[in-house]
């Protein structure tokens, strides 16, 4: 879908429910997460089986953390420290 098409349906779904926008941003945002963390991941040189293992873990799971699925914090906080780094929360 061409970025035309998708601001086209985005609004036309918007109308219909209001939380949809918020919803899209959302994902937009796990994405972007999620490709940094891939990014962490493979600066420390480290295949997601390895990271899967530390974590206790299937493969599977990184795979749908890492493509921006919805996972649980303390998924995303044992998939930090396989990597070696602290997660920390901001407010704000």
């Amino acid at each position: 879908m061409a970025p035309d098409d998708f601001d086209n349906f985005a609004a036309r779904r918007s109308k219909k429910n209001p939380r949809f926008a918020k919803q899209v941003d959302e994902a937009v945002l796990r994405r972007e997460m999620a490709r940094k963390l891939v990014e962490k991941r493979e600066a420390a040189a480290l295949s997601q089986t390895v990271v899967a293992a530390r974590m206790g873990t299937s493969a599977s799971v990184v795979s749908k953390l890492e493509s921006g699925g919805d996972v649980k914090l303390s998924t995303l906080q044992k998939y930090y420290a396989a990597i070696g780094l602290r997660f920390a929360l901001k407010a704000g």
